[in-house]
């Protein structure tokens, strides 16, 4: 039984066909997180590996990853085979997702301190890319389900609320780790079974979703004219600056979590409940955000999400030991924004897409969505370098109390930088004119099938 978008642009999408196209992010985003989360801690205290080394591994996996997705963007969108040009792509992406997973987690006992840092520094590498062979082709997926002005913030909304579901299983996962007597063991276990289920997933969602056949063929032959478009086309053109300002401040945030817990507040057993607190009105609060963004506009949800985000976190510049309520009431703060943010942001991208049609008659998901990742991922990787970096001249120690010029460095990290990046990118971000009213205008034309082949 297959789940078709249907020929009727505007129809309101069976909530199976959304929840079907959305399941695989239970197994995907319950392997990111992970991997952000906790392989940073794991590896500098665990497997005693520097700071600066492990942020330079994820540093350059992210500047790599962001070279590769532009390629996974532009041959998603060129793809003709007869399974469809997305779906190939993520059933083919999934194994090398699986076993790279497979392969951070259980390095083997007998490598050598420096073979060790190799193959951290493959299996990175090696995970990021193949999740951008999954992620590029499966967004543009999402994008392509439906042209409907707010059906797409339900399709992003329900994505946002899966993906984190995985994200909290991951916390499960963590809290068994850090309380078990095994941890290699246990991992080994998780591993698998985060690879079975993920792998089904996959296969439910690809069988049971269609593309949809007058998209198909319709991406741009000229790579170089594919990405010039995604320049020129000036709502993406301030996008892809607000997502480079907003990734140079978020990009600390998850990775220095556990960092937090333990050297600042001192309850490295609670860091778990701190992301709790974080995730759960995020994903909860879904279901206000969604008919929300429809009274006051994407444009405005947007805004409101970055800057109550921006002001959580830069609330958590006066953390100190023993701050549980502190650091738990701005968590709860910081999950709502980002909630917000997660639910309108993509739903925004999908309709610049269709702007770019309206000038250049082309269908370009993957090359738009591999172009933003480029800049996520390139900024985070910057970002995440330099932590490392930072944390190395700081003079951290792991397992040992902080110098106050560490948590210095830590604070400043984790509050101040999101505090500031977030506040610039509102700013720049309120220029955005591309409202439902203007939506609307262009969608007309494209039903009619008028193309304007220049900016007005």
């Amino acid at each position: 039984m297959s789940d078709d978008p249907g020929r009727n642009l505007g129809e309101r999408l069976a909530l199976s066909t959304i929840i079907n196209y959305n399941l695989p992010t239970v197994g995907v985003g319950f392997m990111f997180f992970m991997v952000s989360l906790y392989l940073m801690k794991v590896s500098t205290d665990v497997l005693l590996i520097a700071p600066a080394a492990m942020g330079l591994i994820f540093g350059i996996s992210r500047i790599w990853d962001a070279v590769t997705d532009p390629l996974a963007g532009y041959f998603s969108d060129r793809t003709t085979l007869g399974f469809g040009r997305r779906r190939p792509w993520i059933l083919f992406s999934f194994p090398f997702v699986i076993g790279t997973f497979y392969m951070m987690w259980n390095p083997p006992e007998t490598l050598s301190h420096e073979a060790l840092i190799l193959w951290m520094a493959v299996a990175v590498v090696l995970f990021y890319t193949s999740m951008t062979a999954f992620v590029v082709p499966h967004t543009s997926l999402g994008a392509e389900l439906s042209t409907n002005y707010h059906e797409r913030t339900r399709i992003f909304g329900v994505r946002h609320m899966i993906w984190n579901s995985g994200s909290l299983l991951s916390l499960v996962a963590m809290y068994i780790l850090i309380v078990g007597e095994e941890p290699r063991k246990i991992v080994l276990y998780i591993t698998i079974i985060a690879g079975l289920v993920t792998a089904a997933l996959i296969i439910w969602m690809v069988t049971s979703i269609r593309e949809r056949a007058e998209y198909q063929g319709r991406g741009e032959t000229n790579p170089f004219t594919a990405f010039g478009d995604v320049w020129r086309n000036r709502y993406a053109r301030l996008l892809l600056i607000v997502f480079f300002i907003e990734s140079i401040g978020g990009a600390t945030i998850g990775i220095l979590t556990p960092y937090i817990g333990e050297y600042i507040v001192g309850r490295p057993e609670k860091t778990v409940i701190y992301i709790l607190l974080y995730l759960i009105p995020s994903v909860a609060s879904v279901p206000l955000w969604v008919p929300l963004s429809r009274k006051i506009g994407k444009k405005a949800m947007w805004i409101f999400s970055m800057l109550v985000t921006g002001f959580g976190f830069g609330g958590m510049f006066f953390l100190e030991e023993g701050s549980d309520v502190m650091i738990s009431i701005l968590a709860v703060i910081c999950g709502l924004g980002a909630g917000s943010g997660a639910v309108v942001a993509p739903s925004i991208q999908a309709d610049i897409i269709d702007y770019d049609e309206y000038q250049s008659g082309k269908r370009k998901e993957g090359t738009y969505y591999a172009s933003w990742n480029f800049v996520f991922k390139s900024a985070t990787g910057v970002t995440l370098m330099l932590t490392g970096l930072v944390l190395s001249l700081s003079g951290f120690t792991p397992n040992q109390e902080q110098s106050e010029t560490t948590k210095l460095a830590l604070l400043s990290l984790y509050a101040l930088l999101p505090l500031t990046c977030y506040l610039i990118g509102a700013l720049i971000f309120s220029r955005f004119n591309l409202d439902e009213e203007a939506y609307g205008k262009i969608r007309a034309s494209l039903d009619r099938g008028e193309f304007e082949q220049k900016e007005t």
